[in-house]
């Protein structure tokens, strides 16, 4: 069973376009002076350096041991195909959120963390925070570029104390898999498909009460997922399950955008 993540992605569109504030004219030109800055450039092509580099690590790995475990090159391949075209719904709602966002924090800014983490009402909330904290608004009253500086540190040691919480607590978790596996294997063949549909599931049932045109959003994309799935079955169609990601999330942002502008 495919994951509702187009449930997820559509909704999270349509919320974080209502947590993003409009910066002021004067605000916008503030900060426009230095969130494009040469060291800010260099530190955003750097990350997405280290990203290409692992994913090259990763996919060379994968290629390594694919024949030890039974996986021919063709499978790998669609593999990487299938990978490859479900981003690209989920992409496509983070690009739009980020464009929103260019005239708040910048371009390099919103590469490194809307770009990375994908979330943009927990980096707004970040970064209202800060500068909240010297009486100022984002993107509003008091948002200069000092408070840009603060804001957007706030949202990288928010990114940055994430990921050294996976990176400690990722052995122990996984320890106790393993241990909980020796005790009973059908155990870990269950619970790592129940947490991500739980995750998925807690996401948008949260984003259903919000209005209508969230509630429409969510029942959009799960109905066009599981009329993709239903097709590619029943028309032995398996390129039709790579593209159902990217359907689901294009056609319940259009009915998004039309549900707000009617």
């Amino acid at each position: 069973m495919a994951p509702p993540v187009p449930t997820v992605a559509a909704t999270a569109l349509t919320s974080a376009a209502e947590t993003v504030p409009a910066p002021a004219a004067a605000a916008a030109d503030g900060i426009a002076a230095v969130s494009g800055t040469p060291v800010l450039w260099l530190c955003a092509l750097g990350v997405f350096a280290v990203i290409f580099v692992q994913t090259f690590i990763y996919m060379r790995a994968a290629r390594v041991a694919g024949p030890d475990v039974g996986m021919s090159r063709d499978e790998l391949r669609n593999a990487y195909r299938a990978g490859a075209v479900a981003s690209i719904g989920p992409s496509l709602a983070v690009v739009l959120v980020a464009v929103a966002l260019l005239a708040l924090f910048g371009a390099p800014a919103v590469l490194v963390r809307i770009g990375l983490i994908g979330s943009a009402s927990t980096e707004v909330a970040s970064a209202g925070v800060a500068a909240g904290t010297v009486g100022a608004t984002l993107g509003g009253d008091g948002y200069s570029p000092s408070v840009f500086a603060l804001a957007f540190v706030a949202m990288s040691l928010s990114g940055g104390m994430w990921m050294l919480a996976t990176l400690v607590l990722t052995p122990l978790l996984k320890r106790g898999g393993k241990k909980l596996d020796a005790v009973n294997p059908a155990v870990m063949a269950v619970v790592p498909a129940a947490a991500l549909l739980g995750a998925f599931a807690m996401l948008t049932v949260t984003e259903l009460p919000k209005s209508g045109i969230h509630a429409a959003t969510a029942l959009t994309s799960a109905a066009v997922m599981a009329g993709c799935l239903v097709l590619a079955r029943a028309l032995k169609a398996s390129w039709l399950k790579e593209w159902a990601l990217g359907f689901a999330v294009i056609t319940a942002l259009a009915v998004a955008y039309l549900a707000h502008t009617a």
